[in-house]
C-alpha cells in the first residue's frame, strides 16, 4: 500500500474543498448531480451536460497518486442495488458515480479503465476504456444505464478482472493494477477459486479495494469480501460525497 500512498499535490483533485465550479470531472460531482445520474428520467440531461462540460462540481485542491496497470471497477447491478438512501440516491447510482469517477481518475493518470457490471453468475458486461483515448459519451451513458438484475456472484466479475490483468501483464508487462469491488451483498466463493485468486495476486501484484454499499455486514472482519480485499470500507450514507474520497488518493 505504500506505493499507492506516495501522492503528489495537484489542482482539482479530491481533497480540500474551495467552492463549486462547472466541468466534466466525475470524481467531484455535487450530490444533486449524483441524484440526476440515479434517475432514468434525467440521465439524458446529465449526459448532455457532461458532454458540454457543464456539470456542477466541487472545486478542490488535494492529492492524486500516480499509478500503473489498469483500474478495474466491478459494479454490482443485482436487484437489491435499486434500494435508495437519503435524498433518493440509489445504491446503483452511488456505485456508478464512483465507477465513473474512477474512469476519470484513470484517464488523468494515463491508465486503462475497465468497468465490469455484474449480478448473477451468468450475467456480466465488460466496458473497456483504453488509456490515451477520450471516453466516448455513448459508451459512458451505456455503462451508466446498464442494469442486469438478478442475484450476486463475486467469482464471475473478479475472474474477468483477473483475466484482463493477466492479458495486460502478458502483452505489456504491466503490473500493479487496481480492482475496486463495489457491492451491497454477501456472497461465497469456492476454495478452488480462492486458491487460483491468491496465486494470481502473487504473480500479478494487483491490489483489491472493496466498497460495501449500504451493507455493513458484508464488510465485517472475516467476511468473504474482507478476505478478498486489501482495503475494505462500508458506505452507509449515500449522500456523503466524501465517503470514499480517500480511495482516490490510493489508486
Amino acid at each position: 500500500m505504500a506505493d499507492g500512498e506516495r501522492a503528489r499535490k495537484v489542482e482539482n483533485a479530491p481533497g480540500e474543498l474551495v467552492g463549486v465550479t462547472l466541468g466534466d470531472d466525475l470524481s467531484r460531482l455535487i450530490p444533486s448531480e449524483l441524484a440526476h445520474l440515479g434517475l432514468p428520467a434525467t440521465r439524458a440531461v446529465f449526459a448532455a451536460r457532461y458532454a458540454a462540460g457543464e456539470l456542477m462540481l466541487y472545486d478542490s485542491r488535494g492529492e492524486q497518486s500516480t499509478g500503473r496497470g489498469a483500474v478495474i471497477a466491478c459494479v454490482d447491478t443485482s436487484h437489491s442495488m435499486y434500494a435508495a438512501g437519503p435524498g433518493g440516491v440509489t445504491r446503483e447510482a452511488w456505485s456508478k458515480a464512483c465507477a465513473l469517477a474512477l474512469l476519470d481518475q484513470a484517464r488523468h493518470t494515463d491508465r486503462e479503465f475497465v468497468g465490469i457490471l455484474f449480478s448473477a453468475a451468468d450475467k456480466v458486461r465488460v466496458f473497456r476504456f483504453p488509456a490515451g483515448r477520450p471516453a466516448g459519451i455513448d459508451q459512458v451513458v451505456d455503462f451508466a444505464e446498464t442494469f442486469l438484475g438478478g442475484g450476486t456472484s463475486y467469482q464471475t466479475p473478479l475472474t474477468a478482472a483477473r483475466e484482463l490483468l493477466e492479458e495486460e501483464f502478458d502483452e505489456a508487462a504491466a503490473v500493479r493494477g487496481d480492482i475496486v469491488m463495489i457491492t451491497d451483498d454477501e456472497c461465497g466463493v469456492t476454495e478452488e477459486w480462492m486458491r487460483g485468486w491468491k496465486d494470481a495476486r502473487r504473480r500479478l501484484g494487483f491490489r483489491v479495494f472493496g466498497l460495501a454499499v449500504g451493507a455493513p455486514r458484508a464488510a465485517d472482519a472475516g467476511s468473504v469480501l474482507d478476505a478478498l480485499c486489501d482495503n475494505l470500507r462500508s458506505i452507509e450514507d449515500l449522500a456523503d460525497v466524501h465517503a470514499a474520497a480517500d480511495l482516490f488518493r490510493l489508486i
